[in-house]
């Protein structure tokens, strides 16, 4: 079995210059955990997923900072204040941008379990020579997938 028989070749992407606000509306509307960052020619240029954005909007615990005899005082910030200071924010700038792991569609549907299994990934881009996203293989299709070659076979 290849990627391509497995991947969704209708893609949610995101430009990079969209806001967290709108990523986060997009992930909520299409049910999905994570989607690709994409050029305005289809070009993979990072990946967000839904924790990436939680860690991105995490409240801020109170620290303080002692600089030999200098000391400050940050007061941390709730959820509510860094909802409102990163949701104009690009997402390009939360999302993983060196060392994406791909996979192409001809590839075999064997090392697309792996990695998925290996790095704990949700969603792998599958990408054409040009790195242009042509589909995505998520956990969720894989399993859904073989758990229907599994029910036709009895």
């Amino acid at each position: 079995m290849k990627v391509k028989d497995f991947m969704i070749k209708d893609v949610v992407k995101a430009k990079p210059n969209e806001s967290i606000k709108d990523v986060m509306s997009r992930l909520v509307e299409k049910k999905i955990g994570g989607l690709p960052i994409c050029s305005e020619d289809g070009k993979l240029l990072g990946m967000v997923s839904d924790g990436d954005i939680l860690r991105a909007i995490k409240p801020i615990d109170s620290r303080i900072y002692s600089y030999l005899l200098y000391m400050a005082f940050d007061e941390g910030q709730s959820l509510e204040t860094r909802l409102d200071n990163l949701a104009e924010t690009e997402i390009i700038n939360i999302a993983k941008t060196r060392g994406i792991i791909s996979v192409s569609e001809n590839e075999d549907m064997e090392k697309a379990v792996s990695l998925l299994a290996e790095h704990h990934f949700k969603k792998l881009p599958v990408i054409d020579h040009n790195r242009h996203v042509v589909g995505v293989i998520s956990r969720g299709d894989v399993i859904r997938k073989i758990q229907s070659s599994i029910i036709k076979e009895y």
